[in-house]
């Protein structure tokens, strides 16, 4: 990546995610859409495994934006390009309603996937300390809402400091490249 102009605010992570909220109100509406459970069930069991796809990509795309950001900051004073949020006025409430309900979904999956399949699901730990970090990590930020150069972002305390920024933009690079957004976990230990 050539930084030479500045840097990115999304290096290309959107392009290959798909919006949250309103798929898992399609899914919801479309299963209640049935009066017998059994079609309910049917229905939960076919598009759970797309389901569970949307939130391991949107879960790893939160972790790709906290590492971008570790990673860009170590540029020091570069101007960020294309930052949509920038000027805007900071609603911490709205900044962080996507997250919030990102994460009662998947804190509540076990009890969705345990109704309508009657299996286990159990939830990953780190996936739900990648959620909560990065609810504070856009708090810390507000909202990249004066973000203008890698100077302004915030990290917080309990993040780590990255020992190979290099290592890990080449890492984004691949994955923006392959769309492959899970292969972003493989870089969790690295700030969190």
């Amino acid at each position: 990546m050539n930084f030479d102009e500045g840097v990115q605010f999304d290096p290309g992570f959107v392009a290959h995610i798909s919006a949250f909220v309103p798929n898992v109100e399609y899914l919801y509406n479309t299963i209640n859409r049935f009066k017998n459970f059994s079609q309910k069930k049917s229905q939960f069991k076919m598009y759970f495994p797309k389901l569970e796809k949307l939130l391991d990509d949107y879960i790893a795309f939160y972790l790709g934006c906290m590492l971008w950001a570790a990673a860009i900051r170590t540029l020091k004073d570069k101007p960020v390009l294309n930052n949509f949020c920038c000027g805007a006025e900071y609603d911490e409430e709205e900044t962080v309603s996507e997250v919030n309900f990102v994460s009662a979904f998947y804190e509540h999956l076990p009890k969705e996937v345990k109704y309508y399949t009657g299996k286990d699901f159990a939830l990953d730990e780190k996936k739900l300390d990648i959620l909560n970090n990065y609810k504070a990590f856009l708090i810390e930020n507000k909202g990249f809402t004066a973000l203008k150069t890698t100077a302004d972002i915030k990290m917080p305390s309990n993040f780590k400091d990255l020992k190979d920024a290099d290592a890990v933009i080449n890492k984004i690079e691949d994955v923006v490249e392959t769309g492959n957004l899970t292969e972003l976990y493989n870089l969790y230990s690295e700030i969190l």
